[in-house]
């Protein structure tokens, strides 16, 4: 007598038991010459996949690393920038999704792979040069979190006053780069 083991869509045979014994993951199995009661048992388990989930500098993917998923089930993933930073984009399979900042892979049936991309946040310090006068350095853009010092520096026959925009006073101005800025100085004659 012979039997056929079939695992259902999304499944795979776990062991076959024969009389109790394990004959392995067989897909058939025959019984010859019989002569006696006999017993045959399929255990089956369902299929896993990984989707390997990788975050570059500058942020996070969550869940992150090996992540196991059954066999038709769905796996959504966060993706977040650290604090001075912004989604580049996210590759699954390795093609392009965008700068998404959530992806759920539905009713998995495959391995697959997710990978986050950042990049640091530029602002633009504006420089605006007054009579009397100029500030060094002039208007440029910087990385999130650059502290920028700015020198004032008086023409012939003027004096430097104060800082105006960003910066106020008459001391020393040093911007920290978190927005867009905009910096001037009053000079006198």
């Amino acid at each position: 007598q012979s039997f056929t083991i079939t695992p259902n869509t999304g499944y795979h045979i776990l062991d076959v038991l024969v009389d109790g014994v394990s004959v392995g993951a067989v897909t058939s199995y025959s019984f010859e010459a019989v002569s006696a009661d006999h017993t045959i048992a399929a255990s089956f388990a369902i299929n896993t996949y990984t989707i390997t989930a990788t975050a570059g500098a500058g942020g996070t993917i969550s869940p992150a690393g090996a992540v196991s998923v059954n066999y038709g089930a769905d796996q959504s993933f966060t993706i977040t920038p650290n604090t001075g930073y912004h989604i580049l984009d996210v590759l699954v399979d390795g093609v392009s999704v965008g700068a998404v900042t959530s992806y759920s892979f539905e009713a998995v049936s495959a391995d697959h792979t997710i990978a986050a991309s950042f990049a640091i946040n530029t602002y633009t310090l504006t420089v605006v040069q007054p009579t009397g006068g100029s500030i060094t350095p002039p208007t440029a853009t910087y990385d999130y979190g650059t502290l920028v010092s700015l020198t004032a520096v008086p023409d012939l026959g003027y004096h430097f006053v104060e800082w105006t925009g960003a910066c106020s006073g008459s001391g020393t101005c040093s911007v920290t780069m978190d927005a867009n800025k905009t910096v001037s100085a009053v000079f006198a004659i």
